[in-house]
């Protein structure tokens, strides 16, 4: 008689932030594997159009169910994309008042951000609080899933661009735009290094994380918070310039010449923004600045690495 192995159980991913650039390509991923996935889209304001996601709002756990029937899931895992300032205080009120709704689940994984590190030091008082707010967050996350004995994997991915469906990013996306008004951009003559990650490559990292806990259980060696970034480290420059170079030969982006001026200069013209906004002053003064150095996405998902920018990435 032939003996057979059974079947993995089916794996129930509830994934949040789903009506964003990352959660929509994560859905059209998963989508490609429907049999070994049952997915559940979250957002706080889905659509009528978007028949995948259900609400759920951090703010109001009361009101979140578990969409299915978590009396029956064996297998679950839990994906964010959401701001995880919000996750974490809705998953330990969960935890403590709702302890049923967290039923069958084999691992987290939550979106963070590079911020927590590149903006340990920063001047001004919002990227301070948000660094805070980041790093208070990661350790209640940590701290409630040790308890609770759920795997937990943060990814703090660097500067996310791309755009999936009708999503976009507000990194590239607003720089394309001043390129396409601007006739010249002044930058500094010495400009920092850069890892900037596609959505559908930091959709790609979190499934493929997933996956390794189901099959075969996370990688011993990995961090439970691990940053992440893009295949090709450039400067600042080098980035404009290749997003100038992977636009239509009609987009304005195109026409913008960059005008590089040595960096004592460009910093002193800009220090009359510290009077009208620190933290703009000092999104400037982090041009000169080497926010890099991440874990490649190519490494994490054992493929070739990917030349920057990957497509699409913008409307």
């Amino acid at each position: 008689m032939q003996i057979t192995s059974s079947p993995l159980p089916q794996v129930h991913l509830h994934l949040f932030g789903a009506a964003t650039p990352a959660g929509t390509a994560l859905m059209e991923l998963v989508l490609t594997k429907p049999r070994a996935w049952l997915l559940f889209g979250y957002s706080r304001n889905p659509s009528k159009q978007e028949v995948l996601m259900h609400r759920a709002d951090f703010h109001d756990p009361e009101s979140f169910y578990p969409q299915g029937d978590p009396s029956f899931c064996e297998c679950a895992v839990w994906i964010s994309f959401g701001p995880i300032w919000l996750l974490a205080p809705f998953l330990e009120q969960l935890a403590v008042n709702h302890p049923e709704r967290l039923r069958g689940i084999r691992g987290l994984i939550a979106c963070s951000s590079s911020s927590v590190i590149t903006k340990r030091f920063a001047a001004n008082k919002f990227d301070r609080q948000l660094r805070a707010n980041l790093y208070a967050a990661e350790h209640q996350m940590i701290s409630t899933c040790r308890r609770l004995q759920i795997p937990l994997r943060i990814l703090r991915p660097t500067l996310i661009y791309g755009q999936v469906g009708p999503y976009g990013d507000r990194n590239l996306s607003r720089l394309l735009v001043q390129l396409r008004r601007l006739p010249l951009l002044p930058l500094p003559a010495e400009t920092g290094l850069r890892q900037p990650i596609h959505a559908s490559q930091l959709a790609a990292v979190t499934f493929q994380l997933a996956k390794q806990l189901i099959t075969d259980g996370w990688d011993p060696n990995l961090p439970e918070c691990i940053g992440v970034g893009g295949d090709s480290e450039l400067s600042y420059t080098a980035m404009i310039r290749a997003l100038q170079r992977s636009l239509p030969q009609d987009d304005q982006a195109r026409c913008c010449r960059l005008l590089p001026v040595p960096n004592r200069l460009f910093f002193l013209f800009a220090a009359f923004l510290l009077l009208l906004s620190p933290k703009a002053f000092e999104a400037v003064l982090r041009m000169g600045a080497d926010l890099s150095g991440f874990t490649p996405a190519h490494q994490l998902l054992d493929e070739p690495p990917q030349p920057f920018p990957i497509q699409p990435v913008t409307r």
